[in-house]
């Protein structure tokens, strides 16, 4: 299918002037400057193979992969081609990407790497050498869950995230020198990002990781010489209490920046004594990746304080009720859902993140919570309305909220209050989250069975006061 965005939000007339930073190629053609000969050929043949099996520019083509290789090149070949490349979670349960695709309708769907190594077969000799890619073009599409429980496909242009990558590149001071461990999904804008486009652009070297797994990542930092990570403080928390750990096996390290929940200003402090290197907080999203961090210069303790300054020319804007607008050329052009656009932009081109915050007289940036019911989980974000929607179908739930519990190593877990009319524990809970083909890390980690539930003066649950109860 060709999949269009449903709405363009208005951009500021100065990103759009011929010869400014937003003046850029497409995404294809700003890649291909920096990459080798043998990876080229590898893009052009893939490429082929989509071609070959009908797709086309504008057309949508998924994939569920780990992170490996050959995600990669799908990325950079339905780039090659113009099509939407959708990369689905690798660890997403089957009912849930039923749903997500739904919203895309790919003309292609790729499950295994024998599947991308199949389309380099399909017509041997056949490759897609030449770009026929335009910087407008839609690039990806991203799913992200929501408050209201239906999975976002979030959509980006092949301009917006050239331009991002390029910009980041130069905020992170990176070269051809670098090289990047990513055990972030590729399926996420964060392993996007900082482990496709990035090392695309500065022409460094990128190191996958299918499953974190601290002692391993030890071993990969000290030998491949890693000098940038980037992700969640469960990473770092992880690697930093790892039984090996030793300040020589990190020593290549030289910038770790970190975004979720978590981020406190002590675990900065911390984290850049004990790992020998500058660690720096950062804000982004699916919709808006990495709009502020620390840049070079900046004193350490605002980097340990704040979330940082915005990159480029994106603007920040809070809201009468504390909320937290952004503005900017790497923002998302929407959602596959017109609604889900519509009910997530203001007048003006600004885009509602649901997240609190406040801006300092310096235009540094402090998130200080959400505004929205999403469980953060290790980097994942998680609605509690999906969870409970799926603890409320089974037969002996009544009633269910589901919070975010506080974990030192995840962030959050999630916790479930139940009012049941029959028994239910955290063993049936499990079991009914897997037989519903949910995602593993959706499926509560503690279940608390109440009488029932306590409630605000509008008849809501009282959300706050359960939190409370285990946090």
């Amino acid at each position: 299918m060709a999949l269009k965005p449903t709405l363009r939000p208005t951009r500021a007339a100065h990103y759009l002037q011929p010869g400014g930073a937003w003046d850029v190629p497409s995404l294809d053609a700003v890649l291909a400057e920096k990459t080798p000969g043998a990876i080229a050929e590898r893009v052009a043949s893939v490429a082929g193979g989509l071609r070959a099996r009908g797709v086309r520019r504008g057309d949508a083509v998924a994939w569920q992969l780990r992170n490996v290789d050959e995600a990669v090149l799908m990325y950079r070949a339905c780039w090659r081609l113009g099509a939407v490349a959708v990369p689905v979670h690798h660890g997403m349960g089957s009912a849930d990407a039923a749903t997500a695709l739904a919203q895309v309708d790919p003309r292609v769907v790729l499950t295994a790497h024998d599947d991308v190594d199949g389309l380099m077969r399909l017509a041997p000799g056949v490759t897609a050498a030449q770009s026929v890619a335009r910087p407008n073009d839609l690039a990806v599409a991203l799913f992200t869950s929501g408050s209201t429980g239906a999975p976002k496909a979030v959509l980006h242009t092949q301009r917006g995230l050239a331009y991002k990558a390029r910009l980041m590149r130069e905020v992170h001071g990176l070269t051809s020198e670098d090289a990047v461990l990513m055990p972030a999904p590729l399926a996420h804008i964060s392993g996007l990002l900082n482990g496709v486009l990035l090392p695309g652009v500065a022409g460094m070297r990128t190191v996958l990781m299918e499953k974190w797994d601290p002692d391993e990542a030890l071993g990969v930092i000290a030998d491949e010489r890693i000098t940038f990570m980037i992700g969640p403080p469960t990473f770092f928390v992880a690697l930093m209490a790892a039984p090996g750990f030793g300040h020589e096996r990190v020593s290549s390290l030289r910038l770790v920046s970190c975004g979720g929940a978590g981020v406190t200003p002590a675990f900065v402090e911390h984290a850049s004594e004990t790992l020998g290197c500058t660690v720096k907080r950062t804000y982004g999203s699916t919709e808006a990746p990495t709009v502020t961090t620390s840049h070079a210069g900046d004193p350490p303790e605002r980097a340990r304080e704040t979330d940082g300054r915005p990159t480029g020319e994106v603007e920040l804007r809070v809201n009468a009720d504390g909320e937290l607008w952004l503005r900017g050329p790497e923002l998302f052009v929407g959602y596959a859902d017109a609604a889900q656009t519509r009910a997530a932009h203001a007048r003006g081109g600004w885009f509602r993140t649901g997240d609190l915050g406040r801006v300092d007289a310096d235009g540094r940036l402090t998130v200080t919570g959400r505004m929205r019911d999403v469980i953060i989980r290790g980097g994942e974000n998680i609605s509690a309305a999906e969870v409970e929607a799926v603890l409320e179908a089974h037969p002996a739930v009544r009633q269910a909220v589901a919070v975010g519990e506080p974990d030192q190593r995840l962030g959050e877990r999630v916790a479930a209050f139940v009012v049941a009319s029959g028994p239910f524990d955290l063993d049936a809970c499990r079991a009914w989250f897997a037989e519903r083909g949910v995602t593993r890390f959706k499926t509560p980690e503690r279940v608390i069975v109440v009488e029932e539930l306590p409630l605000l003066s509008a008849g809501k649950p009282d959300r706050a006061a359960l939190r409370r109860l285990v946090g």
